[in-house]
C-alpha cells in the first residue's frame, strides 16, 4: 500500500465532491502522526495529507474541531480509506500514551480482516518495538477479545457490532465505525457515550467511514450525518465524500481517477477491472466502486417512479379494501383505500380522517374505530386489514366490537404484502391521485429483513412511512378478497 515517497496526486479539495470542514481550526496534530508513519516507511498522497490535517485539526482551546460531530468519510472501495484511518489510529496511539481506541465493523468477518491488517502494520520494525512486551508481544488474537497493546499504555480493541461489541465501555478516547453504511441509530446510542469521559488531551474523536447504503441497509445514521453536513447544519464535524458524477460510465477508464484518487499509483488497473467483473449490477457499482449516493436517498421507490403513476381521475371499483395503520412511536394514524379500476389497474389513496373533508386530519387514535365503522357501513368493503403486531393491533377489539370484521396480518403475510406492493409499483399496476404526503411516505420506504423475505422498515426514525404501510395493507386486502364492480371514486374521499 505504501510508496517510498509521497505521490504527486491532487489535493483533497480537488478530489472531494463534498468537503465540509469544521470551523475554527488553527493547528493540527497530523504532522506528528505523519512523522510516526514516515518512520515506518509509510508515506501519504497530497489528498491524504489534507484529510489528515482537517481530521486532526484543533481549535484554539486545543480540542479537536470535529470532536463533537466526528469525521465522516464516504469513499468508494479500493481508495485505501481503511488503510489511512488505520495509520491515523496507530500514529495517535504511538504519539500519545494511554490512548484507548475502539474499532468496530458491522460484520465479524470484516473485523477479523481489519485486525489481520493491523497486525501487519504494527509488526513493521519501527512500530514493533513499541508493542507491549508481554507474552503475546502486545497482540491478543482471541476472537471477541482482539486487541493491540503498546508499551506506553495505549490500546486498540476490535469487535463486531452485530455481536454486541462496544456496549457499556467507558473512558474511550476514539472510536472508528467501519462499514458505517450499516450503522443504526440504536448502535450509535450504545457506543458514542463511551467517549464522554475521554482522557486524551485533544478530546474524544469519532470516525465514520463507508460507502453509500444499500436500500436494505440500516443506514440512517450515516445518511443523517451526510445530510446535515451538506445542508450546512453543523460546524463541528468533518464530512468528506469522494464519488463520481451521476451518469458516469464505470467502464470509462478515463474517469476512474475522478472517483478514486489512489488510481493508478496505489490502486492498479487490475483491481478496478476486478470490481467491474465481480460487482453484480449497476446500482452496486455506483455505490461500492464509484461512491454515488442515490438521488432518492435510500427509498426503494423513487419520486419519478411514483409520480409516473399519477392519475387525478383514477376511479376504483366496488368493493374496495381498507388498511389501518398507526405509525410506530408516533401520534400518526391513517386509513388507506385500495380498489380495482375498470382497466384492471389498482387505485390507492388515503381516506380523510373526517367525513366530508378532502384533507381533514385528527390527532390521536380515538377517531379510528368509529371512522372504520362509518366507512364499513357505507361501502361494505371486501376487507379491513390491520397488522396485528403493530400499534394498530390494539384497536382490533374495539373495531370488532362495532361489528366490523378485521383481517389480521402475520409476519409472513406482511412480508408478502410489501413484496406485492413493490411489484405492483414496478410493473405499473398502481394509480393514485398524486397527493404529496402519500408520495413522501412511499418514497421514504426502505426494507428490513423479515423471515426469509423483507418488509417496510417501520423502525426508521428519520422517515414517516405511515401512509405507505396503510396503502400496502389495503392493497393486500384487495388482492386477497376483492372483486370488480363500478363505483364513484370521489365518494371514498368524503
Amino acid at each position: 500500500m505504501a510508496l517510498s515517497t509521497t505521490v504527486s496526486t491532487p489535493k483533497l479539495s480537488e478530489v472531494a465532491r463534498h468537503l465540509v470542514i469544521p470551523e475554527g481550526i488553527v493547528t493540527t496534530v497530523w504532522p506528528r502522526v505523519e512523522q510516526r508513519m514516515n518512520g515506518a516507511g509509510i508515506y501519504f498522497d497530497r489528498w491524504q495529507q489534507g484529510l489528515g490535517s482537517v481530521a486532526l485539526g484543533c481549535r484554539e482551546n486545543g480540542k479537536y474541531a470535529s470532536s463533537v460531530g466526528g469525521n465522516t468519510l464516504s469513499i468508494p472501495r479500493q481508495v485505501a480509506k481503511t488503510f489511512f484511518v488505520r495509520c491515523v489510529v496507530t500514529g495517535l496511539c504511538l504519539e500519545f500514551p494511554d490512548t484507548h481506541w475502539v474499532w468496530t465493523s458491522h460484520h465479524g468477518t470484516t473485523t477479523n480482516k481489519t485486525f489481520q491488517n493491523f497486525q501487519a502494520l504494527v509488526q513493521r520494525k519501527s512500530i514493533r518495538q513499541h508493542l507491549k512486551p508481554d507474552r503475546s508481544n502486545g497482540i491478543r488474537s482471541t476472537n471477541g477479545q482482539q486487541q493491540i497493546a503498546f508499551r506506553n499504555g495505549s490500546m486498540i480493541q476490535f469487535g463486531a457490532r452485530e455481536q454486541g461489541f462496544g456496549r457499556g465501555m467507558d473512558e474511550v478516547d476514539g472510536e472508528v465505525f467501519d462499514e458505517a453504511q450499516i450503522l443504526s441509530i440504536d448502535a450509535l446510542e450504545d457506543m458514542v457515550p463511551a467517549t464522554n469521559q475521554a482522557k486524551h488531551p485533544h478530546g474524544g474523536l469519532l470516525f465514520f467511514m463507508g460507502t453509500p447504503p444499500r436500500p436494505k441497509d440500516p443506514g440512517e445514521a450515516f445518511t443523517e450525518k451526510r445530510q446535515r453536513a451538506i445542508d450546512g447544519k453543523t460546524t463541528d464535524a468533518l464530512y468528506v465524500e469522494i464519488s463520481a458524477e451521476h451518469g458516469t460510465d464505470p467502464e470509462d477508464e478515463s474517469k476512474w481517477s475522478t472517483f478514486n484518487p489512489s488510481y493508478p499509483a496505489r490502486t492498479p488497473r487490475e483491481s478496478m477491472l476486478r470490481m467491474l467483473e465481480n460487482i453484480p449490477n449497476a446500482d452496486s457499482r455506483e455505490r461500492e466502486m464509484m461512491g454515488i449516493w442515490p438521488q432518492n436517498a435510500t427509498g426503494l421507490i423513487s419520486p419519478d417512479q411514483w409520480s409516473a403513476l399519477t392519475d387525478p381521475q383514477s376511479t376504483p371499483l366496488d368493493p374496495v379494501a381498507f388498511g389501518v395503520y398507526i405509525g410506530r412511536g408516533r401520534n400518526v394514524a391513517e386509513i388507506a383505500v385500495a380498489g380495482y379500476r375498470a382497466d384492471g389497474r389498482i387505485h390507492v389513496g388515503i381516506v380523510p380522517h373526517v367525513s366530508g373533508s378532502r384533507d381533514g386530519k385528527m390527532s390521536g387514535t380515538s377517531w379510528i374505530a368509529p371512522r372504520v365503522k362509518e366507512l364499513h357501513d357505507k361501502w361494505r368493503p371486501c376487507a379491513v386489514v390491520i397488522d396485528e403486531k403493530s400499534e394498530a393491533g390494539a384497536l382490533i377489539e374495539d373495531i370488532v366490537t362495532l361489528g366490523v370484521s378485521v383481517e389480521k396480518t402475520t409476519a409472513t403475510t406482511m412480508a408478502a404484502a410489501c413484496v406485492r406492493f413493490l411489484s405492483a409499483v414496478n410493473e405499473g399496476q398502481i394509480r393514485h391521485h398524486g397527493a404529496t404526503d402519500l408520495q413522501a411516505s412511499v418514497c421514504a420506504g426502505k426494507p428490513r429483513d423479515l423471515l426469509d423475505s423483507w418488509a417496510w422498515d417501520r423502525k426508521d426514525r428519520n422517515s414517516d412511512i405511515t401512509q405507505l404501510v396503510a396503502v400496502t395493507l389495503a392493497l393486500h386486502g384487495l388482492i386477497a378478497h376483492g372483486r370488480q364492480q363500478p363505483v364513484d371514486v370521489w365518494s371514498f374521499y368524503s
